[in-house]
């Protein structure tokens, strides 16, 4: 029973991996209401999550899900908790055309914006591509195109249920840090953007568990992607580091510099024009630098390499070629 629950948890009580587990398969049965859930919702809003109550969550969400079988493809999803309340351009979704355009393949995850104006679900409708939740059609998309994309809902009920919630309440919860945990195609490689080091520390302790390659990603100005503001902490399944800008080659750059637009439609317009060359020099350095961190998990090479194979890709217009074959095919 909900009251039951929310009376522990407002006497700061924190949930088991299982009591989780079990409330989170409830919500996505529709066992509470709008209310309750909400209720629910903000009290991690309030004191944080634990790493008991994320897996428990993390795994509700994947016992529930539609899988999403890629025939073992090694593909890489790159994909930010948002909740950073930075506003900026779709940085993840432009970098995964250029990693895919490198020659990884990408099964991307991602969703409608709930804290910002648009998240890559809004971009990828919005400039032509069909959402869609079948294996043969999505394997298809990767083969041809070298990525597919998965929009959330289509695959998890339980986001279905509590995307209202989420759109009225307008703030990062806890669905934020569980977006990248729960790619129904369990891709084997992943780049990870975190708003806090102690959620990428959560991460790092969670995907030390598995055998994933990842790269878990968190910008000291508190941006969820390498956004070469500041210096930027890297978690891998192999060391962590601290990356200064000069690390990339580049100028530390203002955050006004990587601002996103004020609706759904000039962020599609900004997405489209970065990936035909029209953009700033800021735009591309920063997509650059987030395709190369990816790139890295995958190839374990130098970043210098993989900064390298990421600027031949969108400075050859091979990532926009690749984005406009994807849009192609779509039925």
């Amino acid at each position: 029973m909900m009251k039951k629950i929310l009376d522990s948890l407002y006497k700061k009580q924190v949930l088991g991996y299982q009591d989780a587990r079990e409330i989170l398969t409830k919500i996505a049965l529709g066992h509470y209401n709008a209310s309750q859930i909400a209720s629910f919702m903000t009290v991690f809003m309030m004191r944080g999550v634990t790493i008991d109550e994320l897996t428990g969550f993390r795994d509700a969400l994947m016992d529930l899900c539609i899988p999403v079988n890629l025939d073992g493809r090694p593909t890489i999803d790159l994909c930010g908790t948002g909740g950073d309340e930075k506003n900026t351009f779709n940085i993840s979704t432009l970098a995964s055309f250029v990693v895919a355009a490198a020659g990884v393949p990408v099964a991307k995850h991602g969703n409608y914006g709930v804290s910002s104006v648009s998240g890559s679900s809004n971009v990828l409708e919005t400039l032509g591509y069909k959402f869609k939740n079948n294996s043969d059609n999505l394997q298809a998309e990767l083969d041809e195109c070298g990525i597919c994309f998965m929009h959330a809902p289509l695959f998890h009920p339980a986001m279905k249920t509590v995307a209202p919630i989420r759109k009225e309440l307008g703030v990062k919860t806890f669905f934020n840090m569980l977006g990248p945990m729960v790619n129904p195609s369990r891709p084997p490689m992943q780049m990870i953007g975190v708003f806090s080091l102690e959620l990428a520390r959560m991460y790092h302790y969670i995907y030390q568990q598995s055998a994933k390659k990842y790269a878990i990603v968190y910008n000291l100005d508190g941006y969820d992607e390498c956004s070469l503001t500041n210096d930027t902490r890297v978690l891998t399944h192999q060391k962590e580091k601290l990356l200064s800008t000069s690390d990339f080659g580049y100028q530390r750059l203002d955050p006004i510099q990587i601002q996103g637009a004020d609706s759904v439609t000039e962020n599609a317009r900004l997405f489209l024009g970065i990936l035909k060359l029209e953009g700033s020099r800021a735009h591309e350095e920063v997509v650059i630098a987030n395709a190369a961190l990816a790139l890295q998990t995958s190839f374990d090479e130098s970043l210098t390499d993989s900064l390298l194979r990421a600027t031949e890709s969108l400075r050859s217009g091979k990532a926009y070629q690749t984005f406009k074959h994807l849009i192609s095919i779509q039925q």
